[in-house]
């Protein structure tokens, strides 16, 4: 039987999609289909159910994928990892947040460096954005805060993110903890926000979770850095919710202050998303456990 069919069967059946397996394959989605049918005649047994939008494997189908999709990744484990002994520096293609990638990943990833690791970077605010990216092979590693189904891709948790209500020294003296506690999404209607967009995202999820209400009024400010969000917070602009890593600095120096401590803080989840087999690749293993050994202290 021919490796390529195989591999190109195991690609389709990863990606679950006759296109995304040709985008990672560097082939035509055409020529994936052929090969596919070749792969069926040889069989004698049909491998996937065409549908509207991708491809579902048959039973048989995922009983060849189960035993087939192991070996050939090893192989390319295999062939890789001599590629990696010869050449002196590998490319490892990172994609994630503006803020948590600049302010976290990156610098946790430097080291590498010196072992021969260049690194090019992504910003991608988008989960599904992300995605597409990573099945389509334009990036190796890519950090989400949702977790990605099937299993084209396999995920990490990486760590939980702490958000924090904070605004200028100025405004504190007009809000009380308790009238906050109560009356938030009111005080809301009446203060300017800064926000990262009109949805409100980050306001919306800490209301939700510590007032049990939803936001009712516009922001004052929409800037979609959270770096951005920060320094307007901190001019006095308005209130704006954080992740506490992002504005500790702030906090410690008394540009902005936190005006609640929750007794269950709103949290975010990060996950480090990969595709499947690629983790065989020593330059991305590399990468992967040096960020998800960082995170232990994120």
């Amino acid at each position: 039987m021919d490796l390529s069919l195989l591999r190109t069967f195991v690609t389709v059946h990863r990606a679950g999609s006759f296109t995304r397996a040709a985008a990672l394959l560097g082939l035509s989605q055409p020529a994936v289909t052929s090969q596919i049918r070749a792969l069926e005649r040889q069989l004698g047994r049909p491998l996937f159910l065409r549908r509207a939008r991708g491809v579902t494997p048959t039973t048989v189908g995922d009983e060849l994928a189960h035993r087939a999709a192991p070996h050939l990744d090893a192989l390319v484990d295999i062939v890789e990892a001599g590629l990696d002994e010869e050449s002196g520096t590998r490319t490892l293609h990172l994609a994630g947040p503006p803020e948590f990638t600049s302010v976290r990943a990156l610098p946790a990833l430097t080291p590498l460096i010196s072992q021969g690791l260049a690194l090019r970077s992504t910003f991608v605010t988008n989960a599904e954005d992300m995605w597409e990216g990573l099945a389509a092979g334009h990036h190796d590693l890519a950090i989400t805060t949702a977790r990605p189904r099937g299993g084209l891709m396999t995920s990490t948790t990486l760590c939980d993110e702490e958000h924090v209500l904070v605004a200028a020294p100025r405004w504190a003296g007009h809000l009380g903890p308790g009238t906050l506690r109560h009356k938030g999404s009111v005080l809301l209607e009446q203060l300017p926000v800064v926000e990262v967009h009109e949805s409100l995202p980050l306001i919306s999820h800490y209301w939700a979770t510590v007032f049990d209400s939803s936001p009712a009024a516009a922001a004052a400010v929409i800037a979609p850095d959270l770096r951005a969000v920060l320094e307007c917070a901190a001019a006095g602009a308005g209130l704006a919710v954080l992740p506490r890593y992002l504005c500790k600095g702030a906090l410690e120096r008394g540009e902005v202050v936190a005006l609640l401590d929750p007794p269950v803080p709103p949290l975010r989840t990060y996950f480090l998303i990969a595709r499947t087999g690629t983790l065989g690749l020593p330059h991305i293993a590399r990468a992967h456990e040096w960020l998800v050994r960082a995170a232990v202290d994120w």
